[in-house]
């Protein structure tokens, strides 16, 4: 996972365009300036933009859509603190934000793919619980993946990309649109075959550093988990919210999320699932320690990671 690239989109509202970009140059030791079509841009020493753009689905007049360059993944913590600067200078997250984490798509093809939609399905009620995404949101602009793409790949085994493309379609496309409209599942396929990138819509918008490390963490655990896969299943998990946190918690640990580096992750990617981390079913086994997973999880303010 930790050779994958990255790109990342974070919606924000309270803070105008210029605003924006003034707070990402400041911790990138660059500069902002105005780019094209009213967008602002911040250029860091390495030369790389990040810019903030205007987002019609976004409440009031003053928001951005913060757009980062190519990322990998020892730019986590320099995201952390571009989030952290934007929320000092006043950018917050309401109900209409949200955010969009794309993965390099270089290295998918037929088998990748289709091993990653079937393993997300499998476990999206759990996901979403998770996430804790609003009704309008699952219902508009990250619908879970459509159960027809699963049975067109359950059914006709694609083996190439271009079967692939047919089955996402539901028919051939061999000219993308970006606004096409099946690009608003929470797993967008219509990115990767418009620019070679998968876009993972899940994320409600959030100014809170840690979580949005945790959401990178996870969408690149995921991307890893595909590329690795030598098969995959598309059978939904029943979701019982009873254990709830112990499944997610599997899940997170057999995605590679182990250990301390992964900790605050699991932390906040855990912390809305009913039940316990550390055992299944509503009564613990006696022989089995608590876990320091079991607490409740008390949020950190939003300056901290």
């Amino acid at each position: 996972m930790k050779t994958l690239r990255f790109g990342i989109e974070i919606e924000t509202v309270g803070l105008d365009k210029d605003g924006v970009a003034r707070a990402i140059a400041a911790v990138l030791a660059g500069t902002a300036r105005q780019g094209m079509g009213g967008a602002w841009e911040a250029v860091g020493a390495d030369g790389r933009v990040w810019r903030a753009v205007h987002d019609g689905s976004l409440s009031g007049y003053r928001n951005a859509e913060i757009v980062s360059p190519v990322l990998g993944y020892d730019d986590i913590e320099k995201v952390q603190e571009i989030v952290r600067a934007l929320h000092a200078a006043g950018a917050r997250a309401d109900a209409s934000c949200g955010i969009h984490i794309h993965i390099d798509g270089a290295r998918f093809d037929a088998k990748e793919l289709t091993s990653l939609t079937k393993i997300i399905h499998k476990q999206e009620r759990l996901i979403e619980a998770a996430l804790g995404i609003q009704p309008h949101r699952l219902a508009r602009y990250c619908r879970p993946i459509d159960p027809a793409f699963i049975e067109r790949i359950e059914s006709r085994r694609p083996r190439t990309v271009a079967e692939v493309n047919a089955a996402w379609y539901g028919r051939q496309v061999f000219s993308p649109a970006r606004y096409d409209q099946s690009r608003y599942h929470a797993v967008n396929l219509n990115s990767y075959f418009y620019r070679k990138t998968i876009e993972f819509r899940y994320f409600e918008g959030t100014t809170h550093a840690g979580k949005v490390k945790a959401y990178v963490q996870f969408c690149l655990a995921l991307a890893a988990k595909a590329l690795g896969a030598k098969s995959a299943s598309s059978r939904r998990r029943e979701y019982n919210p009873a254990t709830a946190k112990y499944d997610f918690r599997v899940f997170l640990l057999g995605l590679g999320m182990v250990g301390d580096e992964f900790k605050t992750a699991r932390l906040h990617l855990l912390a809305r699932m009913g039940g316990s981390a550390a055992w299944k079913g509503e009564r613990r086994d006696r022989r089995t320690p608590p876990s320091n997973e079991d607490q409740p999880v008390v949020e950190a303010p939003a300056m901290s990671a």
